[in-house]
C-alpha cells in the first residue's frame, strides 16, 4: 500500500512538472514555454507575439496534414541543385557554404527547404485563386514607396583569398597578417548587377574591413572575400527591378489572404493558453 502511495504521488509531481512546461494548446497539440523562449530570441519579439507566430505555425502544419500537402526528397533536391548552380557550385560544395554561413548542417538545410516547400505549397492551395496580379500603377505606386528598399551598393572593392587548405585560410582570417604561400590574394571589383544574388547578400551583410565566412570556390578549394571597400549606394530604376517588384507585392497580397483565413481558423480552433513566461 506504502508502494502504491508513493507511486501515486510519483506520477502526480511528474504530470504536474510537464503540464508547468506548457504555455499554449492548439487542437490538443502543446506549445511549450521553452518553445516560446525560443521564438522570442530568434526572432526578436515579446511574448505575445512569439505566442502568436508559433500558433500560427501550428495551425499551418495541422493545415498541411488535413489537406494531405506533401513534398517529395527529389523537389528538395532540385531545390538544392537550383541554388547550387546559380552560385556556380557542386551541391556537396554548396552544403559546405551553407554550413561555414548559417551553422546549418545538410539535414537542417533539407529540413528548412522541405519547411519552405511546404508553406509554398498551402499558400497556394490556399490563396492562389485569390490573388491578383498587380496593374502598372500598383507596380508604379508600390516602388515610390519603397525605394530605398531597393538601393544598394553598386559595386563592392574585394580582396579574394583562396586556397586548397581550409585551416590556413580560417588561420589568415583570424590573424590578417599571417602569410602562408598556400593562399592565393586577388583583389577585384565586383559590380552588384554582375554577381549572384547569394554573393551580393553575402557581401552586403559582412562589415567594412571585414572577411565574409568560408565558402568554396567552385574549384575543390575554399575562399573568403575581405570587404576594401564598398562603392556608393545606386538605385536601378523601375525597369531593371519590375520583376522583384511584382513578386513583393503579390507575397504580401498572398500574406493578407492567408492572415485573414488563419484568423478565422484561429478564432474557430480550439485553443487553450495556460500561462506565458515570464
Amino acid at each position: 500500500m506504502y508502494k502504491i502511495f508513493l507511486t501515486l504521488i510519483f506520477v502526480s509531481a511528474l504530470n504536474a512538472e510537464i503540464a508547468g512546461g506548457i504555455s499554449v494548446v492548439v487542437k490538443g497539440y502543446a506549445i511549450t514555454l521553452y518553445d516560446i523562449k525560443k521564438e522570442m530570441e530568434f526572432s526578436k519579439v515579446d511574448a505575445k507575439k512569439a505566442s502568436d507566430n508559433l500558433i500560427r505555425k501550428k495551425l499551418e502544419e495541422l493545415e498541411i496534414t488535413e489537406r494531405k500537402i506533401e513534398v517529395e526528397n527529389s523537389e528538395i533536391y532540385e531545390d538544392i541543385k537550383n541554388t547550387a548552380q546559380r552560385n556556380n557550385m557542386s551541391v556537396d560544395e554548396f552544403y559546405v557554404a551553407v554550413r561555414n554561413a548559417n551553422g546549418l548542417s545538410s539535414s537542417e538545410l533539407k529540413d528548412k527547404i522541405r519547411e519552405k516547400l511546404l508553406s509554398q505549397k498551402l499558400y497556394s492551395a490556399i490563396a492562389y485563386s485569390h490573388v491578383s496580379e498587380p496593374s502598372e500603377s500598383e507596380i508604379k505606386d508600390y516602388y515610390e514607396l519603397h525605394k530605398e528598399a531597393f538601393s544598394h551598393p553598386s559595386a563592392f572593392n574585394v580582396i579574394i583569398y583562396q586556397s586548397a587548405d581550409k585551416e590556413k585560410l580560417q588561420e589568415k582570417i583570424d590573424n590578417p597578417m599571417f602569410y602562408s604561400p598556400e593562399i592565393v590574394a586577388n583583389e577585384q571589383l565586383l559590380a552588384y548587377d554582375r554577381i549572384s544574388p547569394e554573393l551580393a547578400s553575402l557581401l552586403e551583410k559582412t562589415p567594412l574591413d571585414k572577411f565574409t565566412p568560408i565558402v568554396p570556390d567552385g574549384k575543390g578549394g575554399s575562399m573568403s572575400f575581405y570587404i576594401k571597400e564598398i562603392k556608393t549606394a545606386a538605385q536601378g530604376g523601375i525597369d531593371s527591378i519590375k520583376a522583384q517588384i511584382i513578386n513583393m507585392i503579390m507575397a504580401e497580397k498572398r500574406e493578407m489572404v492567408l492572415g485573414d483565413y488563419f484568423a478565422r481558423l484561429r478564432d474557430n480552433a480550439d485553443i487553450q493558453t495556460i500561462r506565458m513566461p515570464q
